[in-house]
């Protein structure tokens, strides 16, 4: 296939998204780079909420957690979920005004979420950024990136944020 054909191709480009830096720099990245102005591609933002943590209604210090606290917590929780593909869909539309945006919210674990979601939607090309964790934390908290890349069957494309410049030159 040469370029010209994928450029015609409709594809389908899933870009995660979360609270961080290093995803809008990614998704920034990616309209910069991936998309193209007249292309029929569509845009899929993905966020992975991980799931609320489980109380009971006594917790282990003895404070009792009521229906009312419960749900404002979840109120907050989708808030934020909204806030964030909000401020996605208007960095798509700063930087290119006739992509078709798909936007999507999911719970779960994000490495099997965005895996799954990827395989159910038959997406093209992923596209996430990469908090840089060095070895040891990485060794520790785990690479929702490296888990996907090793895990879906689709090119994925991994946006590793440029460090400041703390020297200030």
């Amino acid at each position: 296939m040469s370029v010209g054909d994928a450029a015609a191709k409709e594809r389908k480009i899933l870009v995660a998204v979360d609270e961080g830096e290093e995803s809008m720099y990614a998704l920034t990245w990616c309209l910069t780079n991936v998309i193209s102005p007249n292309s029929k591609d569509t845009l899929i933002l993905l966020h992975a909420q991980a799931p609320r943590a489980a109380y009971t209604a006594l917790d282990g210090t003895g404070y009792l957690f009521s229906t009312d606290i419960m749900s404002t917590m979840d109120k907050y929780h989708n808030d934020a979920a909204d806030r964030l593909i909000e401020k996605a869909k208007n960095m798509c539309k700063d930087h290119v005004n006739d992509v078709k945006v798909e936007t999507r919210v999911e719970s779960g674990d994000p490495r099997d979420v965005i895996c799954e979601t990827v395989q159910k939607l038959g997406v093209d090309v992923l596209v996430m950024g990469s908090h840089g964790y060095g070895w040891f934390k990485r060794a520790f908290l785990g690479s929702v990136s490296n888990h996907c890349a090793q895990n879906v069957k689709c090119p994925v494309l991994i946006v590793k944020k440029p460090k400041s410049n703390n020297l200030g030159k």
